[in-house]
């Protein structure tokens, strides 16, 4: 099988210009759901699937599916499915997502070209909002896809100007019918950057996923008492602000020893504050923290959160502050499926690919759909590690790489 990195290359810089920011360094783009920029990057996508000769199917959330079903192939046999998303975060990079996107449907054209002899059919995908930057907190079209979320929750999501998922889908003429089902799927292959250094340290072509990090996303609000920044003696104050710094500190701490005791991939970042009244000489009255909480192993998770819960007994205690913590958000760690990971170790040694065996710390659509059907994630290098950026970057040629990887992958599948 032949991957054309220049074909490859044209469609990832093609799609690049939908939501493009001319004033950043590097390449930027802001490709958000429902958007004018999502609506493009959605139509060159449907474009180029029916041009390889897929059949189009777009489902009521706006998830794309294009089918390739080759000759001679029974068309209800359980497909093989790859694919990732087109979304964005605001001033992002241009390969998180339409890496996998568009190195799915190179695989399939790759395939197509070869002479290999498929038993199954072949879906590539788009899903809705991978990124969570307007409609719910991520993951948001594989959740439906999986059966983990209704199709009318999703669609009562709303963006801050209260849009709602359904009137944006309407407006950009992508809501289409029905629910796209990931549990009829024979397996699944994810390609995308990897977001860290561990392939570029190594020389590596590609990263073969064990694991997928579980994340949790907790919210600590901390209450004490605004007054007089100068009239206000310092004994008997309740800094809501100095309360809540211990805890960060205390989050940040907590993660480091969990590190040097039990799991050198846990994470703690506390990530988003609020302060109120957030005026330089009026002594804070309420902090709202966001932290996000991540690792393999949902143990240490658990360990970080009863972290989390004991610094802020401890601050209420000590401060005169009351505090709340809550849990909303909860994805458990996904290992990935044993015949998607071992299909994809023989792809890149039939290839002559160096490859390499690691976690991933960042969540993807593949924790979705690893929970209905065997599923694999594949990584591409990033320069330096740096992603949701626009100075991301995969050399064009470790993107072609990592596609052959993935092309002899589905290949594999699809013939067993």
């Amino acid at each position: 099988m032949h991957v054309s990195e220049g074909r490859l290359r044209r469609d990832i810089e093609a799609n690049a210009q939908f939501g493009a920011l001319s004033d950043v360094d590097g390449h930027g783009r802001t490709t958000l759901t429902g958007t004018d920029a999502n609506r493009r990057a959605r139509e060159r996508f449907v474009d180029r699937l029916e041009q390889a000769g897929l059949d189009v199917r777009i489902d009521a959330v706006g998830n794309i599916v294009g089918r390739w079903v080759p000759e001679g192939v029974d068309p209800s046999t359980a497909p093989v499915a790859t694919g990732s998303h087109l979304d964005s975060v605001p001033v992002g990079g241009i390969f998180d997502g339409p890496l996998g996107v568009y190195g799915g449907l190179e695989a399939v054209r790759a395939i197509q070209e070869s002479d290999r002899t498929p038993e199954r059919p072949i879906d590539v995908v788009c899903f809705t909002e991978e990124e969570g930057q307007r409609f719910g907190n991520g993951l948001l079209g594989s959740s439906v896809a999986t059966g983990q979320r209704s199709v009318d929750d999703a669609l009562a999501f709303e963006a801050d100007d209260g849009t709602t998922l359904a009137d944006a889908l309407d407006e950009i003429g992508f809501r289409g019918e029905g629910r796209i089902d990931a549990a009829e799927w024979d397996a699944w292959l994810e390609l995308h950057p990897e977001q860290g250094t561990r392939l570029e340290e190594e020389n590596a072509t590609a990263g073969i996923v064990t694991n997928v990090t579980g994340i949790t996303h907790c919210y600590l609000e901390v209450n004490g008492e605004a007054d007089h920044a100068g009239s206000t003696p310092m004994p008997g104050r309740a800094d809501a602000l100095a309360a809540a710094s211990e805890v960060v500190l205390d989050v940040e701490e907590a993660a480091k020893q969990l590190v040097d005791d039990e799991s050198p991939s846990a994470v703690g970042t506390v990530g988003k504050a609020v302060v109120e009244p957030n005026a330089t000489n009026v002594i804070p009255g309420q902090v709202r923290l966001g932290i996000d909480i991540r690792d393999v192993s949902a143990d240490s998770i658990s360990m970080l959160v009863d972290a989390l819960e004991d610094s802020a007994q401890r601050v209420e205690r000590e401060r005169a502050v009351e505090t709340t913590v809550s849990r909303p958000y909860d994805v458990p760690p996904e290992p990935m499926a044993d015949r998607c990971r071992e299909t994809l170790v023989d792809a890149g040694t039939a290839t002559g690919l160096n490859t390499l065996l690691m976690h991933s710390g960042a969540a993807h659509d593949t924790m979705n759909v690893a929970r209905v059907t065997d599923a694999g994630l594949l990584f591409a290098p990033s320069r330096d590690g740096i992603s949701h950026n626009p100075r991301e970057w995969t050399e064009w040629s470790d993107c072609a790489g990592a596609t052959t990887v993935l092309a002899e992958g589905l290949a594999r599948l699809a013939e067993s």
